[in-house]
């Protein structure tokens, strides 16, 4: 899983915020669900415009976060 194709740091959108691609929904709103215990499909069920490989892509991307080194988003112009 590449998360970088499916996640965007965009600074005039979320504030420059982790999201998805193609929407407003944060990576970060992904992790809180998920750590809150809600089910991928509970997640899908609230966010009907994300998908599975969505999820995926959040969960690689915490990981990569968590190697506690410097990770490079690129920054949509």
């Amino acid at each position: 899983m590449n998360w970088r194709e499916r996640i965007t740091v965009d600074p005039k959108i979320c504030h420059g915020k982790a999201c998805i691609k193609g929407t407003r929904i944060m990576a970060s709103v992904i992790l809180d669900n998920l750590a809150a215990g809600l089910s991928q499909k509970e997640i899908l069920d609230s966010y009907p415009t994300l998908g599975v490989d969505d999820i995926q892509a959040v969960m690689a991307y915490a990981a990569e976060l968590a190697r506690e080194r410097v990770v490079l988003t690129s920054i949509a112009a």
